[in-house]
C-alpha cells in the first residue's frame, strides 16, 4: 500500500492537527509543538495504522501518548507525541530508559527525543498477537520458536541490566514480529521495581493467555507444573544457567 506524507508545517487545522495536542490544546500549542518536531528533523508524517483517534489513523495509542509514522529525509521513524492530559511533563525519561535498553541491542533505536517527542526507528511488521493469529498448525513450529527465543533472549537481557518493561503480561500487543523481532513500548518501565520481564513474557507466550492457546495449536507447550517451576528456578537465581534451563524445557 503507498503510504501519503504530508508536511508537518501543513498540519495545522482540525481534524488532522489534533494530534499535535491529543486530546485537545489551543493553536498556540500546535504551532509550538510543529516547531519542537521539526527541529527534531522530521519533515513529515503519514496517518495510518490499525488504530484510530476520530476519524484519523495512527499506529499506536497509551495513556502517555500516541505514536505516528514519520520521516526524515528518505527514512522512515515512528514518531510519539506526548498527549496534552498525560500524566508525564515530559518524555525525557522514557527516552533515557529505551538508550538504557538500546545499549542491550533490546527495542526500536531510539534516533531523537525532546520534551514532547520521541522520535524512534520505525518496525515493519505486526503485533505478535496478530502475527500467531495468522500462523498455521504444526507446520510453523521452528518459526514460531524462533520468534519466542528471541523475545525470551531480549528479556534476559533486560532483566540483567535491571529494567522492567512492566507490561509484558499483556504481550500480544508489545512485541512486533517482521524482518526483526522486537519488544515495544517502553512508557511504563522502570529501573527502580523487581525486574519480572522472562517470567512475565514466558507466562504470556505459555502459560494460559489467549496468545498461549493459539500457540499450543503450533507446537507442543510444557505441562504447566513444569514451567511453574523452572521459572521460580530462574526469578530466585536470574543466572544464565537457570535461563538456558527454561529454554530446555521449552525446547527452545
Amino acid at each position: 500500500m503507498k503510504q501519503s506524507f504530508v508536511k508537518i508545517s501543513k498540519i495545522t487545522e482540525p481534524p488532522y492537527s489534533d494530534i499535535w495536542v491529543y486530546p485537545k490544546g489551543t493553536r498556540a500549542q500546535i504551532k509550538s509543538r510543529i516547531k519542537e518536531l521539526k527541529a527534531l528533523g522530521v519533515e513529515s508524517i503519514s496517518f495510518q495504522g490499525k488504530l484510530e483517534i476520530g476519524n484519523i489513523s495512527i499506529l499506536g495509542k497509551g495513556y502517555v501518548g500516541i505514536v505516528v509514522l514519520g520521516k526524515i529525509g528518505r527514512k522512515k521513524v515512528a514518531v510519539k507525541i506526548r498527549r496534552n492530559d498525560s500524566p508525564r511533563k515530559n518524555l525525557k525519561r522514557e527516552a533515557e530508559l529505551l538508550g538504557i535498553t538500546n545499549q542491550s541491542n533490546v527495542g526500536p533505536k531510539l534516533v531523537n527525543f525532546s520534551k514532547n517527542f520521541l522520535v524512534m526507528e520505525y518496525l515493519e511488521g505486526k503485533k505478535i498477537g496478530d502475527w500467531v493469529g495468522s500462523l498455521k498448525k504444526k507446520g510453523n513450529s521452528p518459526q514460531l520458536k524462533t520468534v519466542i527465543k528471541k523475545i525470551l533472549e531480549d528479556c534476559y537481557s533486560l532483566d540483567r541490566i535491571g529494567l522492567d518493561h512492566g507490561e509484558l503480561s499483556n504481550l500480544s500487543k508489545h512485541v512486533i514480529v517482521g524482518r526483526k523481532i522486537t519488544v515495544i513500548d517502553f512508557e511504563s518501565s522502570s529501573t527502580d521495581r523487581k525486574v519480572s520481564n522472562v517470567t512475565s513474557a514466558t507466562q504470556a507466550l505459555c502459560i494460559g493467555s489467549g496468545i498461549s492457546k493459539i500457540i499450543g495449536r503450533v507446537y507442543k507447550i510444557p505441562k504447566k507444573q513444569k514451567m511453574i517451576s523452572v521459572l521460580r528456578k530462574y526469578k530466585r537465581e536470574q543466572t544464565r544457567d537457570s535461563f538456558e534451563n527454561l529454554l530446555d524445557i521449552l525446547g527452545l
